[in-house]
């Protein structure tokens, strides 16, 4: 028991590392976006983690298969535009709200592919948690464009997930390099459109690589070492808790404060994501056993 114990110590630390390092690494995005605008802060996170996956993983050593090529273009375009969606949503509401919203695509996606009837309960909770953060009454003092970016980069997230599992049957590691970089090739060129070349001028050099590490490159490489050392079950039931890591960032370091509903809202959607993650993985337990 103890032995166990230890053994699932250092997975739970990379993991929440990671959790930390992504929610960390936005609230410095978002504190750069008066300096050099949001599609600037987006050409970082995507061409420095492209370079830094590229190098890591070396997808150029491995023989790319011709006839699924297109999943890894769709991979890198979901990849991208959920990047520049996300952060068009943190620069005018909070970081905990819009990572509550973005997190509804992949919990979609979860929920869709099941048939179990606990499943409504978890879609019942994510309604709930959506009419809180966002009430139909239109008295809520969030930005709606804001909130509609945040659905929008949830519908990527969805996106990202299902032509992201295609195109890793075929590429393994390779695939989020190559995604990466299809991702930068799309929207590096925005940023600088957008700032001029003056957005890579030396004094920002520093700024732009940290947020790609902590946004990109580091919590990729800590979730992959935490989710090789623990069970399925148990990593997504953790990172359900992201959008209450997001919320206690916000609040600490962008002074965020949210209301009680809007907490209580953030909470739905995270019990929702948990059940959602529970309930998954017990359908695929049955599905073994039957086989």
């Amino acid at each position: 028991m103890i032995h166990s114990s230890r053994s699932m110590l250092l997975p739970l630390i990379y993991l929440f590392a990671a959790m930390i390092s992504i929610q960390g690494g936005a609230t410095l995005a978002k504190q750069l976006f008066p300096i050099v605008g949001v599609e600037a802060v987006t050409a970082y996170r995507l061409g420095f983690s492209a370079l830094i996956l590229l190098l890591v993983f070396k997808p150029w050593k491995r023989k790319l298969q011709v006839g699924y090529r297109r999943y890894l273009v769709l991979y890198g375009i979901a990849l991208g535009t959920m990047n520049f969606l996300f952060y068009q949503s943190i620069k005018t509401i909070p970081l905990g709200i819009a990572v509550g919203l973005e997190f509804t695509g992949p919990l979609a996606v979860a929920l869709f592919s099941s048939r179990r009837k606990i499943d409504f309960l978890w879609i019942f909770l994510v309604v709930a948690g959506l009419l809180a953060l966002v009430p139909l009454t239109g008295n809520s003092d969030l930005d709606i464009t804001g909130v509609l970016y945040a659905l929008g980069a949830g519908v990527c997230w969805a996106f990202y997930i299902i032509f992201g599992q295609k195109a890793g049957n075929y590429y393994g590691t390779a695939t989020v390099a190559i995604g990466a970089a299809v991702a930068a090739v799309i929207y590096v060129p925005i940023g600088v459109a957008s700032g001029g070349i003056g957005i890579f001028a030396p004094e920002y050099i520093p700024m732009a690589i940290t947020v790609a590490v902590l946004t990109s490159a580091m919590p990729y490489a800590l979730e992959m070492m935490a989710l090789t050392r623990m069970p399925a079950k148990t990593f997504g039931t953790l990172t359900s808790l992201e959008p209450a890591i997001g919320a206690v960032f916000g609040f600490i370091i962008l002074s965020e404060v949210l209301s009680i509903v809007q907490i209580a809202g953030i909470i739905a959607i995270i019990l929702a994501s948990l059940g959602a993650s529970l309930s998954s993985q017990k359908q695929i337990e049955t599905v073994k056993t039957i086989d």
